[in-house]
């Protein structure tokens, strides 16, 4: 791609984002998120590959959809209340709407169906952008509604997402499809506690992008996309892929790494609020993708080829490992020690 396209596709969807978490009428927020979407299709769709040319449709297709939710949800919240203010969404019928409308956006359970298809048809950047930067809108829409949405409704929608996500992402062997069905299973845990501790979801996504990051960043620097190549690419950068391990346990939610910080607060919030069955529920339901998980984290360090034949070695490559690499993996191993300063950051 252009180079100076690119640029001004990066550009837009920083501005699309920002406009939406900064604003506080619908019109505006809607806007950012139109920004957004249309910044993001040229980026899936870049290499003219069959594939991602029907990703790029099938993203537009539901991403225009749940705009138009989003716009019908706040029309009508403006017709019973009068105010077009984001925080003053008190109209019971706007306020469902809307939450539907974000999940959508989100690809939380049942309106999940497009986002694996989007991951895999997608190079590993733009996955990287629509698993990190891509939901931050939404859930800022979810963080400022929080008062008035249904817990009912959410904490269904969490146990179900972190359910699917777990068991639809166990069979597969494309690695962008398992973080798709990972990051649906996360937002199963952002979903559960955003109207009891908003700024708990915020910081689960923070981890979580910051985890995600590093896994993308990593398969991108050592060229996988599924789980055959995985197994041969160690002789790459073997130490690059021990840390890959590591920051595989951590999105899992292992202590002591960082990825338990989350869901041990998410837990400890909804024993809080008398939702112990709740958060049991979701503690087991973690487990069925701590399995993929792991099956990952075998395939990149432990597991040699299934095979008697020759195969390819690949290469060493020569060049160094990028600083943000180690930066992204030395914070999503090491953060939990100090969760008490992070949580008085949060």
């Amino acid at each position: 791609m252009n180079p100076q396209a690119n640029l001004i596709f990066t550009i837009s969807l920083i501005l699309g984002t920002t406009i939406t978490i900064s604003s506080n009428h619908w019109i505006m927020a809607w806007t950012g998120l139109e920004i957004n979407t249309l910044a993001i299709l040229p980026l899936i769709s870049k290499s003219h590959h069959p594939r991602a040319i029907e990703a790029a449709t099938k993203y537009f297709l539901t991403q225009a959809a749940a705009s138009a939710l989003v716009l019908f949800s706040s029309m009508t919240n403006a017709w019973h209340t009068g105010q077009w203010d984001i925080t003053q969404l008190t109209h019971p019928t706007s306020s469902l709407i809307l939450t539907s409308a974000i999940a959508m956006k989100l690809g939380l359970v049942p309106f999940h169906f497009w986002f694996p298809e989007v991951l895999q048809g997608s190079p590993l950047t733009t996955g990287l952008l629509l698993s990190t930067i891509m939901k931050l809108p939404p859930i800022a829409l979810l963080y400022m509604t929080s008062p008035s949405l249904n817990p009912t409704l959410l904490t269904t929608l969490a146990i179900l997402s972190t359910a699917l996500g777990g068991w639809m992402g166990l069979n597969q062997t494309q690695i962008r499809k398992i973080l798709a069905f990972s990051s649906i299973s996360h937002l199963g845990w952002m979903a559960i506690i955003i109207v009891y501790n908003p700024k708990l979801t915020l910081l689960n996504f923070y981890l979580y992008s910051m985890m995600t990051a590093t896994i993308f960043l990593t398969l991108n620097t050592i060229k996988v996309l599924k789980l055959s190549t995985l197994m041969t690419a160690w002789t790459k950068i073997p130490s690059l892929n021990a840390m890959l391990l590591l920051t595989l346990l951590s999105l899992a939610g292992l202590p002591p790494l960082t990825g338990f910080l989350p869901k041990w607060l998410i837990i400890q919030e909804l024993t809080k609020q008398d939702m112990a069955p709740a958060a049991t529920l979701i503690s087991l339901l973690s487990l069925l993708s701590l399995f993929f998980y792991l099956r990952l984290a075998y395939c990149t360090t432990i597991t040699l080829p299934p095979h008697t034949t020759n195969h390819m070695k690949q290469w060493r490559t020569s060049k160094p490992t990028n600083i943000t690499i180690a930066i992204l993996t030395t914070m999503s191993v090491m953060l939990l020690p100090i969760s008490p300063m992070i949580l008085t950051i949060v």
